[in-house]
């Protein structure tokens, strides 16, 4: 696995000096917008752009991820976005590709993570369509498939109108709130010589940057009402991975000597361990979490997931206290899908992104001294891990993980259910990246694979613990990262059970007064157990297990630290226990859908 990305699948031939076809503009404009891959799984509905991207650009920016399926393509995007804030394109096969890449494409939106994806139809004119195949291929409205979660999707019909809806596309794909966008492009446009040459443009003039203003009157009513309260608190939510920002957070929190909550939901967003961070951070609101929100007199949400749901949880209706939220995200609110979740009551509405209005409400505040009598500082309790018994835990793959890692930079692109976050303090933004998003089973080994695209040629160790459902699901991407030597490290904490609807059959079985001991039935992966192991090494990675004792455990992950560190990628297969927190086991809801 020497060989580097960029040596991968050379095209042989000259290249055209010029674009000679509508796929050629197509392709040449993705370049433009300096796209540095796209991902796909290949589909004669874009067959022109495919041999646009070798042929004419040479297989180079962007290069092409061949995928084993379009879920993965699309998932492969979400994780290189939540590491760069950029988007990658991804190609889908007419509309029985889109079909295929709905769910991820879903998990992006709920993730708000930007991506281009880029679809085909057989030929609108359907007297140019082959018999049969091309008919099947086409549809009057194929963006209706995904039209009620992408911010933005077109049907272009010539070259001209295919290289500005792609220029339109990356600009609203990047533009906060960030989401997917889908451009669906006709076979004949693609195929077509081109009648006459466009006229040269310069792209980044159509792609502008373009950062809300901040209200100076919602930023000064915020302000005041921050630097009168006595019990402040910040709920941490969508951030970006840019250092700088994290410390502006830091310093307004220390500032204000502010309470803060995390959330597993979404990347790292502050210390964990921080003297002002309240509990562990956890998908459902843990207990202490709650009663810091319910006691504080101000709260600031930053693009907080959930807000209503959270202040109805932690408060039991209404909060007593002031709340000024920070957010873009009522943009993108449509009458399809609920992730815009509750309407939350908000007495200070400032319409930005965290990162363009925390600096400016930081300039605004008194700075408070730690010792404050409204802000003692809190002792962080060491985390020990339950040894009670001789089965491993997801803790004990934490455990060995942090030891094995040590002080080196490092990226944990996805966490299961199970995952406590007591277990591993969290202290810069790359080291969670966050979850899938929308709860799309099988996400994670994909997303898992684009950021360590990503983060190829750096110095942080690109790391991932998947569910088992989660990796049978989403195993055959891992062959795009063998095959384009991307290294990464994906352990599976494999419970041989659909176990969160383990845990929802027994709540079913004890309301009905049923026998709990049936939960187990269509849901236990077992008779015959799942070669995990084997199924990743199938797709060329190295790999171990099942692992079932803490020694074992220890060996193996100090093994593939070593062979992802020689360039390999590297899944291990650690047979745990089932269980998890002591808050999400107390949170789980009889309707949840999210599977480990």
């Amino acid at each position: 696995m020497s060989a580097g990305l960029a040596d991968n699948e050379r095209p042989a031939g000259e290249r055209p000096a010029a674009p000679q076809f509508g796929s050629d503009i197509v392709a040449g404009t993705l370049r433009d917008l300096h796209i540095p891959y796209i991902a796909l799984n290949p589909g004669a509905s874009f067959r022109g752009l495919h041999d646009s991207l070798v042929n004419y650009l040479g297989n180079r920016a962007p290069q092409l991820l061949l995928c084993l399926h379009e879920e993965h393509a699309v998932a492969i995007a979400q994780g290189y976005a939540k590491v760069t804030g950029k988007p990658l394109a991804v190609a889908v096969h007419a509309n029985v590709g889109l079909m295929h890449a709905t769910m991820a494409i879903f998990n992006a939106w709920c993730d708000r993570m930007p991506m281009i994806v880029l679809g085909a139809t057989g030929p609108v004119d359907a007297d140019m369509r082959r018999p049969w195949i091309d008919w099947i291929h086409t549809a009057r409205d194929q963006g209706a498939l995904v039209r009620s979660y992408v911010k933005w999707d077109d049907q272009p019909a010539s070259p001209a109108a295919a290289r500005e809806s792609l220029l339109r596309a990356a600009w609203l794909a990047q533009t906060a709130p960030q989401a997917p966008v889908y451009v669906n492009l006709d076979a004949h446009m693609q195929e077509a010589p081109l009648a006459a040459a466009l006229p040269a443009i310069d792209a980044a003039r159509y792609v502008p940057d373009v950062e809300p203003q901040v209200s100076p009157t919602a930023l000064a009513n915020a302000a005041a009402l921050l630097n009168a309260a006595r019990r402040p608190l910040i709920l941490m939510g969508r951030v970006s991975r840019d250092q700088s920002a994290w410390d502006a957070r830091v310093a307004l929190a220390e500032a204000l000597q502010a309470d803060v909550v995390t959330d597993l939901k979404v990347g790292a967003a502050f210390p964990t361990d921080h003297p002002l961070h309240v509990d562990a951070p956890s998908v459902i609101l843990p207990a202490v979490a709650a009663q810091s929100i319910a006691a504080a007199d101000v709260i600031l949400a930053l693009d907080w997931v959930d807000l209503a749901g959270t202040l109805r949880t932690a408060c039991g209706g209404e909060p007593a206290g002031k709340v000024i939220s920070v957010s873009l995200d009522h943009r993108l609110h449509n009458g399809w899908s609920m992730d815009h979740q509750g309407l939350a009551p908000v007495d200070v509405a400032i319409e930005a992104t965290p990162d363009g209005a925390v600096p400016a409400l930081a300039a605004m505040i008194v700075q408070r001294a730690p010792d404050a009598p409204q802000r003692a500082a809190r002792t962080v309790p060491a985390f020990v891990a339950n040894h009670d018994d001789s089965e491993l835990t997801t803790d004990d793959i934490a455990l060995v993980l942090r030891e094995a890692v040590g002080t080196r930079r490092f990226a944990l692109a996805h966490l299961p259910l199970s995952w406590n976050g007591a277990s591993w303090p969290l202290r810069a933004p790359l080291e969670f990246l966050g979850s899938d998003g929308g709860g799309g089973i099988g996400a994670g080994p994909g997303i898992t694979v684009g950021a360590a695209l990503a983060l190829r040629g750096t110095s942080v160790l690109p790391l991932a613990v998947c569910g088992d459902g989660d990796f049978l699901m989403g195993a055959t991407s891992l062959w795009t990262a063998v095959h384009y030597r991307v290294p990464l490290l994906l352990v599976v904490a494999n419970n041989r059970s659909f176990y969160n609807d383990e845990v929802h059959q027994e709540r079913m079985a004890r309301a009905r007064h049923r026998p709990v001991e049936n939960k187990w039935i269509g849901q236990r992966m077992t008779d015959p157990d799942i070669d995990l192991a084997g199924l990743a090494r199938a797709q060329g990675a190295t790999a171990f297990g099942p692992i079932i004792d803490r020694a074992q455990l220890a060996v193996a992950i100090a093994s593939s630290i070593a062979a992802v560190d020689a360039g390999q990628v590297v899944v291990v297969d650690v047979r745990v226990k089932p269980g998890y927190t002591p808050a999400m086991a107390a949170g789980l809801t009889p309707t949840g859908s999210t599977r480990a």
